[in-house]
């Protein structure tokens, strides 16, 4: 590292990466406060080459919002409706199946699946719906429910405890749980955003079951709406904490609030500037934590390629009909090809690499894309 091209009050926090000494919630915070955006990506990819080389990875997937139907109604969401709303949806199983069965001949290996809180759905028709989906393939790794959906899943459809409805759902096929709904862990911020959803100490306690069972799943943050600085700190801490104590999160997902169809609307989304510091500052400080992704739907293809020098290690999948950021506004595309995945990395002079959903490499070390997939929307 060039530390003439670090400002002086970074250097110290410069010199503890490079030592592999962890920094500190102070030091966070001076990284959240530091306007040399260069600097902190100088400082990040110090971590990203050190965990991943020169590689960046996607996945082949699928999404699936199985319905948008919940109990909630959180402020910052627009995904969410009652059964009367005009834009409540509810999938059948069978157009689940059909829809999978389509991706799996595209080649996709993972199926990413979430809901709403759904208040009528029964246990069978999850049960049923995740043996289903295993059926059609045996290697396809179904990635599916949020620490909240396995709460009312345990509370309100199952009626067991929360370790049992894990079980009987990983008996039925699941390969892993997703990280969404941590939102910001601080209590005054969940009480203004996502009143009723799940406290930060329940939606870590889902994970920690999780992966004391021996599973895996990824986290994420929601900012960029009404958090402080030191609160997204406290909340990257929290995560840290648990990664130290299971070592079962295998990549951290940041998103930026998307506030324009929702009551925040009077909110500014955050910047470019602002969202490639957020990953710098997250890789920095998340040393316990291997991989670090670029949710494109979110940031756009162009800016998730420009933060692979910001920390980044990984852009996601190729999704395919995401609804949640696009029911609340977001412009992006809802998905996109392998071919525009691998070259948004070559161009940002990384390696391409397709990995499977616990980030680990798929057909050795590198991947090309075959001629017939060039031109393909993949699923």
């Amino acid at each position: 590292m060039n530390y003439q091209l670090i400002p002086k009050e970074l250097r110290p926090i410069a010199e503890k990466v490079e030592a592999r000494q962890r920094i500190s919630e102070a030091d966070a915070l001076t990284l959240y406060r530091a306007n040399d955006l260069n600097a902190l990506g100088m400082i990040a990819n110090v971590v990203r080459q050190r965990k991943n080389g020169n590689y960046a990875t996607y996945i082949h997937n699928r999404y699936i919002n199985y319905s948008n139907i919940c109990v909630l109604s959180c402020q910052f969401c627009a995904f969410a409706a009652k059964k009367r709303d005009a834009h409540a949806f509810e999938y059948a199983i069978d157009e689940i199946i059909r829809v999978v069965s389509d991706a799996l001949r595209l080649g996709v290996t993972e199926v990413h699946m979430v809901g709403g809180l759904h208040p009528t759905l029964k246990k069978d028709w999850y049960l049923d719906l995740v043996q289903r989906l295993r059926a059609l393939d045996p290697q396809l790794h179904i990635k599916a429910f949020t620490a909240i959906e396995v709460r009312h899943l345990a509370q309100r459809i199952f009626r067991i405890p929360i370790r049992d409805t894990l079980e009987a759902l990983r008996a039925a096929g699941l390969g892993s749980i997703t990280g969404g709904g941590a939102e910001i862990f601080d209590p005054v911020v969940r009480d203004k955003i996502c009143r009723g959803k799940e406290t930060a100490a329940e939606w870590l306690d889902v994970h920690r079951t999780w992966h004391q069972m021996g599973g895996r799943s990824t986290c994420t943050m929601l900012y960029g709406h009404i958090e402080t600085l030191a609160q997204r700190v406290d909340h990257l801490r929290q995560l840290r904490q648990l990664q130290d104590e299971t070592g079962g999160f295998t990549g951290f997902v940041p998103f930026a609030f998307e506030p324009q169809t929702t009551i925040l609307a009077h909110i500014k989304r955050a910047s470019a500037f602002e969202q490639l510091r957020n990953l710098a500052v997250s890789r920095i400080y998340l040393d316990n934590i291997d991989h670090l992704t670029a949710y494109w739907v979110s940031l756009g293809l162009p800016l998730a390629q420009v933060s692979l020098s910001y920390g980044v290690d990984d852009l996601h999948g190729t999704i395919l009909e995401e609804k949640i950021f696009h029911m609340a506004g977001a412009t992006t595309p809802q998905q996109q090809t392998v071919a525009a995945l691998e070259h948004a990395i070559r161009e940002a002079g990384r390696e391409p690499v397709q990995r499977d959903s616990h980030y680990r490499y798929l057909n050795g070390t590198s991947r090309a894309v075959r001629p017939n997939e060039r031109e393909l929307v993949c699923a």
